[in-house]
């Protein structure tokens, strides 16, 4: 099984996936973790890092907010998800693996408290 984190500098889950530049792959066998990198996204958008990890064979994501296009396309992709994440990177996988993190498949981005620049092309509303 290969499971990816939406991965920041900080080794935390990063909390906006349409914006993750970083992924942490973890590759699990018989439950434990045999191996961990770090996979670059070049930021690419959502639909293309939904694509990036179909590429990738995983078979479970970990992240903090995700939207609905995201979730869609990850689904189309055979894509578990496990989203509203936050903390450590290692720890939430460990969870996953112990079988104690909720799993949660609906779009939860909820960044819009933030005033976004005009401009910048994003929408969670909006599939890229």
């Amino acid at each position: 099984m290969r499971i990816a984190v939406a991965y920041d500098e900080n080794e935390e889950v990063f909390q906006h996936f349409g914006h993750t530049e970083m992924f942490k792959i973890y590759e699990v066998e018989n439950n434990e973790i045999v191996s961990s990198r770090i996979l670059s996204s070049d930021g690419q958008g959502h639909s293309a890092l939904a694509q990036l990890l179909e590429n990738e064979n995983i078979d479970r994501l970990v992240c903090g907010g995700i939207g609905g296009c995201a979730v869609s396309a990850l689904g189309q992709a055979g894509i578990e998800i496990f989203a509203g994440i936050s903390g450590n990177c290692d720890e939430a996988v460990k969870s996953l693996l112990a079988g104690t993190l909720t799993q949660t498949t609906s779009p939860n981005c909820g960044h819009h408290e933030h005033h976004h620049g005009e401009g910048e092309g994003h929408s969670c509303g909006h599939c890229h």
